[in-house]
């Protein structure tokens, strides 16, 4: 109840009405099928996990590397089906290839939803190696085990971050979405979703908004003319279960999410929120960007175009996608940046090569 009166809360502040109704869930595409879930016990994680279990799958594999979290969805699970779901939590790295394919193999998922990540872009941009080891090998270790054991579709987490990156994390991301992209040659349908903010997702602003309120302020806002898309835990969980209902491979779906979201607005809405007056009861510091952050952010890049799909607020990139060669390539050149690790600068350097789309902020 607590997560249904956040996510209803979030909605509300965004400005418009939920995208997705309740009843819109793909079932078909989930039911009797063994889907495994990277990241299981993170926000979106846990909500794909909730999601997917009302579908009745045959089997629900949960991956994570942070086993508190992973024990927390477990524990839910349980209690709410008890053994007429077959649910199994492993705990494993996405960077360790020889157990990701172990458990590939084991459980022999047709499902995969790849939503392990590091996702916070000030943090990635004082760990770039830490980013490119979890964020594209960790990957690519996950879209060749979902080859091995002949998966049905794997499908990636994205976000907007990767469009014209300017941060690490961004292209990170932005390098997974070129390699799901080169695999349409596989049996396997590959597929990218990209994602704005998710409100009230772990590490969001909003928590920490609601944090610096109940702790009497200040309110820090990065810049008061800062923008962000934002969508609630479960419209995002939505775009997921519906792109992996449509995708045939290769695809980028991204989700119109209206109209992008002040920072400042949501800020001063979410003091107002506990019937306080902004700037009057709660100040509202700017503290300016930070590393690798953007003022706004995009959805797409000047030379893509969207493409409508049989979902009103879905739409696919149509971009050129690079040959699975390519990417080999690019990961080659990665790896051996990787190796010289205390040389931060080759690996940046080899990042944007890799990505040429990303450029980092002075």
């Amino acid at each position: 109840m607590e997560m249904q009166n956040r996510m209803t809360r979030a909605e509300e502040l965004l400005g418009r009405a939920p995208l997705f109704p309740a009843e819109e869930i793909p079932t078909a595409t989930f039911c009797g099928r063994r889907v495994l879930v990277t990241g299981g016990g993170g926000s979106i994680g846990q909500e794909l996990c909730r999601r997917i279990s009302e579908c009745r799958p045959e089997a629900l594999i949960i991956l994570d590397i942070y086993e508190n979290n992973a024990y927390e969805i477990e524990q839910e699970l349980r209690r709410k089906y008890g053994t007429s779901l077959s649910l199994t939590v492993v705990i494993a790295s996405i960077r360790d290839s020889a157990r990701i394919e172990e458990v590939f193999q084991k459980y022999r998922p047709e499902i995969i939803l790849h939503a392990a990540a590091h996702k916070h872009v000030p943090l990635m941009e004082n760990n770039p190696a830490e980013a490119i080891k979890n964020n594209v090998f960790g990957t690519k270790n996950v879209f060749d085990a979902a080859e091995k054991c002949g998966a049905q579709k794997c499908i990636l987490i994205s976000t907007d971050k990767a469009v014209n990156p300017t941060s690490v994390m961004g292209a990170t991301k932005r390098m997974c979405e070129m390699m799901a992209g080169s695999r349409t040659d596989s049996t396997t349908v590959f597929a990218s979703v990209r994602f704005g903010n998710v409100a009230d997702s772990n590490g969001s602003v909003m928590p920490l908004f609601r944090r610096q309120i109940t702790e009497g302020g200040p309110v820090t806002v990065t810049d008061k003319s800062a923008t962000r898309y934002f969508m609630s835990i479960a419209e995002a969980c939505h775009l997921v279960l519906q792109a992996t209902a449509m995708a045939q491979g290769g695809e980028v779906f991204v989700l119109d999410m209206g109209k992008p979201v002040c920072i400042y607005d949501l800020a001063c809405a979410l003091i107002r929120e506990t019937g306080l007056t902004p700037e009057k009861d709660i100040e509202i510091k700017e503290i300016g960007l930070r590393m690798g952050e953007k003022l706004t952010e995009e959805l797409q890049t000047d030379t893509e175009e969207l493409l409508p799909t049989a979902h009103a607020r879905i739409f696919v990139e149509h971009a050129p996608a690079i040959s699975r060669a390519n990417a080999q390539t690019r990961l080659a050149a990665l790896a051996i940046a990787l190796a010289k690790e205390e040389r931060t600068h080759l690996i940046l350097e080899a990042l944007q090569i890799a990505v040429p789309t990303y450029k980092p902020k002075e």
